[in-house]
């Protein structure tokens, strides 16, 4: 089958690769019929996320099933699913607990409790590094999806693929920013980033009831997409100071809730690489910092953006003077995903209207050069094998 391989940072390469196999009763075989790229894909792109060895890529797929395992009783060949990224097995602690990104089975080589950077880490996840369990992605015609009796979600047949596809990650990552911060309506939440994660955070907000939601960003394309498709008040970090723009639009106070959706390949200049770099650090926390300051006293900061590394310099005197509840994490999809999906069918929210770029997989190695570089306005790209 041909696959988009990661074979060294900056370099992805549509491989002709071997088709998947069953390798275990609880497993299924799905054939792609769409993927996209994610941010955090970048991050392996960019060499943020170390893998050493070439890897097929994504972690956005949805498809037809195939084949299944004998333990596989929930789904049949021709079922149409979307499959959740993260790889849980269901029965674990974690699992139990609606925490599956933090599955103690899926990534038994990595996994472990104190979370740091190149040896204890959390559940497995598809096509995101050996770190978290070296798991084949679903950039690719077809895909081995692991408890399969566990994530994968059929979808109802008047919702099209591009309608559903967010729905693995995007929509559920950008809805847990939201209901991580426990709104009641009424609230003021303001997204750094307005990216595909930063939007759906943004959407996620209104059906929250929020009453203003703002979405902050360097881009010019992207503050246009968030005002179209959000309906989002928009703040232009290059133009003017965000911080002191949200609280010029909420009384002097700051806003209610900030998400962060940007993490730590936030723009930054060479003088402040070389410093991180220094200090071992991958990336910069510049809009964590950001985030803090802009949220009100009491407020929630909730970071959808990843974070690879430790970082100097943490503000926790600030978090301690205002107190901050600060929530973070890869959103827990499975705990979700049957809420999202009824929301999607009926009609309450849109998710394709983010979709700037289709194109086949043989074009995945030009559609990561633009989407890293930014070129062409380019914010959402679907992939079709």
């Amino acid at each position: 089958m041909q696959a988009a391989v990661f074979h060294a940072p900056k370099t992805i390469r549509v491989d002709t690769v071997d088709d998947p196999r069953l390798e275990h009763p609880r497993d299924a075989i799905v054939r792609v019929t769409a993927t996209a790229i994610c941010g955090s894909d970048l991050h392996i792109y960019n060499g943020l996320f170390p893998q050493v060895r070439p890897l097929v890529m994504g972690h956005e797929f949805m498809g037809i099933v195939e084949e299944v395992g004998p333990e596989v009783k929930n789904l049949e060949r021709g079922d149409r699913v979307i499959v959740p990224f993260p790889v849980a097995c269901g029965g674990c602690f974690f699992c139990t607990h609606e925490l599956p990104t933090h599955c103690e089975r899926s990534n038994p080589e990595h996994y472990g409790p104190e979370g740091d950077v190149l040896s204890q880490k959390g559940g497995g996840l598809f096509g995101y590094t050996d770190l978290y369990g070296g798991y084949a992605g679903g950039q690719a015609e077809y895909v081995r999806v692991p408890y399969a009796d566990v994530g994968p979600r059929k979808i109802p047949d008047n919702l099209g693929d591009e309608q559903a596809l967010f729905l693995t990650d995007i929509f559920p990552t950008g809805w847990s920013g939201v209901h991580w911060a426990e709104p009641k309506g009424g609230e003021t939440v303001a997204v750094f980033g307005c990216g595909p994660v930063g939007i759906m955070a943004q959407k996620a907000a209104w059906l929250h009831n929020a009453s203003q939601v703002i979405g902050i960003d360097i881009e010019p394309y992207r503050l246009e997409m968030a005002k179209r498709t959000a309906g989002s008040a928009v703040i232009d970090a290059g133009e003017q100071n965000p911080v002191e723009a949200v609280r010029d639009m909420t009384e002097g106070r700051g806003a209610d809730i900030c998400i962060d959706a940007v993490g730590m390949e936030a723009n930054r200049s060479f003088l402040h690489k070389t410093i991180a770099a220094a200090h071992m650090e991958r990336g910069t926390i510049d809009v964590l910092k950001t985030a803090l300051s802009a949220v009100r006293r009491g407020g929630v900061v909730s970071v959808l953006g990843v974070y690879g590394t430790s970082h100097d310099r943490f503000p926790l005197g600030q978090i301690f003077d205002k107190g901050v509840s600060l929530k973070a994490g890869q959103a827990p999809v499975q705990a979700h995903v049957d809420q999202l999906i009824e929301l999607v069918a009926a009609d309450k929210v849109s998710l394709d209207d983010i979709i700037t770029h289709r194109l086949p997989l043989s074009e995945a190695s030009h559609a990561y050069d633009i989407f890293n570089k930014k070129q062409d306005n380019c914010v959402k790209v679907v992939l079709t094998p």
